[in-house]
């Protein structure tokens, strides 16, 4: 099994030298997402309609043979194809049969015919105009293919702020310690600047969920847009603990044009066990029914449209998704 770190992944892609097949694996989905996106962007712009792939694992039609099939197929005017296979766990851990049945494959030998072995064939023998990128939140590393794929693929994982997976994070009381430096590294990236004591906030805050750490970025960053230092008051200001919740809080906020409340209120509503299909739902309805200003109202039902195209493909955090919406609502 080869490994690399995103960093070392990233270097490849600059060297326009993939591998033909890489495994993203951990729990961090905004690291593993930018990864497999990074590397289906070595091929041009103006080929990729052509040559970059996307599957879902667990999607109708989506099988090993499917994403074989693609694979195998030439790049079109380029030297390289992509095929990105997203939820991948769908497809490599699916659910055990029963025991019984278990127990008389392992009598047997070994695992029954699945259409699975025509994906472990191609594993161990893969195209080299084309790199496949599987990226899955676990692996069954007993299976046939699983073992295929950690012996021939190069593995990259991306556990965020899991003791004993991040060689950073050897117990959970260097978890506040990365999570902060995290929290620095991308508030610098923004152009910005941030105190300690906000920065240490929204690492607490977040624990070993990277998810939450992100999320909680992604807002800090928008409500913060446009401010030299982040203060510890923004930070109380966006990751609130409230949970009380107005059902059209959210709308009215927009409507009065302000963001940072109406960010706010996204938050809780999710926070509260809101569907993020279902805000958007009445979101667009605001826009068709209730927004005032018509000059606002073409570019809102675009932005509505997008959203709802990026929830329905997987595009991003939902959470992150409607933040951004309700940004552009708020104009």
């Amino acid at each position: 099994m080869a490994s690399a770190s995103p960093s070392q992944v990233r270097a490849s892609i600059a060297r326009r030298a993939l591998d033909p097949v890489y495994l993203i694996v951990g729990d961090d989905d905004a690291e593993m997402l930018r990864l497999a996106t990074d590397i289906a962007a070595v091929v041009e712009d103006e080929l990729r309609a052509f040559n970059v792939e996307r599957l879902y694992g667990g999607d109708k039609g989506v099988s090993a043979a499917a994403i074989v099939e693609s694979c195998r197929l030439l790049p079109m005017m380029s030297d390289r194809r992509v095929v990105v296979v997203l939820r991948g766990e769908r497809l490599l851990k699916p659910k055990r049969r029963g025991r019984a049945v278990e127990d008389a494959d392992d009598e047997d030998g070994g695992e029954p015919p699945s259409d699975l072995d025509v994906l472990d064939e191609y594993l161990k023998r893969p195209e080299t105009s084309t790199t496949l990128v599987i990226v899955a939140s676990d692996v069954d590393r007993t299976r046939r293919v699983g073992k295929t794929l950690f012996k021939n693929a190069t593995v990259v994982e991306c556990w965020g702020l899991k003791p004993g997976k991040d060689a950073r994070i050897v117990d959970l009381r260097q978890v506040a310690r990365v999570a902060e430096q995290l929290v620095r590294q991308a508030v610098t990236d923004a152009g910005q600047q941030i105190d300690a004591p906000a920065s240490r906030l929204i690492a607490e805050r977040a624990g070993t969920d990277i998810v939450r750490l992100r999320g909680d970025l992604e807002r800090l960053l928008l409500f913060t847009t446009g401010k030299p230092k982040i203060t510890l008051a923004d930070v109380r200001e966006v990751v609130s603990a409230e949970t009380a919740q107005d059902d059209w809080a959210v709308t009215n906020a927009i409507q009065q044009r302000n963001a940072p409340e109406a960010l706010r209120q996204i938050g809780l509503a999710l926070e509260g066990g809101g569907v993020p299909y279902m805000i958007l739902g009445q979101l667009a309805w605001f826009v068709r029914e209730k927004l005032a200003d018509p000059r606002r109202i073409p570019a809102a039902i675009d932005a509505v449209f997008r959203t709802d195209i990026d929830l329905k493909s997987s595009a991003g955090d939902p959470r992150v998704l409607l933040e951004r919406l309700v940004v552009e609502l708020c104009g």
